[in-house]
């Protein structure tokens, strides 16, 4: 495994190197062998491109939509209309939504919850996927009514206006969402990604 991971990182800092625009899931999406590998397998995947990611990077060599694509994750920057009263909020989410309201939408953001958490979450949510291919035909076909109730959303559920979104929707399929949960591209204001993570704990 360890080798192959190498090998993909090799093929994507060459095509870097090179001047040439790629994403930087697909040499890790194309050894997933669509099926969703192990927690390590993540940590370890993203531990090797974890230098040469940030948001912008995503942003700009991304699949990039004006708005979030049901049954699949987004990452975008936001300015929350009430960050004067949050104690911290994050302005670049990970979001899977899960319900609508008008002015804007309900989601998971799973930058809130710690990594391990973030997988679980993942991991649960499989059950809810419209096929088994594991591809970019793949949705997680969920709302809110399935999973109200459940202690690990409490710290990631969130509101989004549509009037407070300052980009674009970096749409995210199901077999990169492993691999986006574990990207430190979170950017928290506030707070420290540790004091975040305790939080969320606490609420769980």
């Amino acid at each position: 495994m360890e080798r192959a991971l190498k090998g993909a990182l090799f093929y994507w800092r060459n095509h870097i190197n090179s001047g040439m625009a790629i994403n930087i899931f697909e040499p890790l999406k194309d050894l997933q062998d669509n099926q969703l590998k192990s927690a390590r397998w993540y940590r370890n995947a993203v531990s090797l491109i974890t230098d040469r990611v940030s948001a912008s990077k995503l942003m700009n060599d991304g699949k990039v939509l004006g708005r979030p694509s049901a049954g699949r994750m987004s990452m975008f920057y936001y300015d929350p209309k009430t960050k004067a009263k949050l104690p911290f909020y994050d302005t670049f989410p990970l979001v899977l939504p899960v319900d609508t309201f008008r002015g804007g939408f309900v989601g998971l953001n799973f930058h809130y919850l710690p990594y391990g958490l973030r997988y679980k979450l993942l991991e649960d949510l499989q059950a809810y996927a419209s096929n088994s291919k594991f591809d970019r035909s793949t949705k997680l076909q969920v709302g809110y009514s399935n999973l109200k109730g459940q202690s690990i959303i409490k710290p990631a559920i969130k509101k989004y206006l549509w009037s407070h979104v300052r980009s674009n929707f970096l749409r995210i399929d199901v077999d990169e969402m492993a691999i986006a949960c574990y990207l430190p591209v979170a950017q928290f204001q506030g707070m420290s990604l540790g004091r975040v993570f305790a939080a969320a704990r606490r609420m769980i």
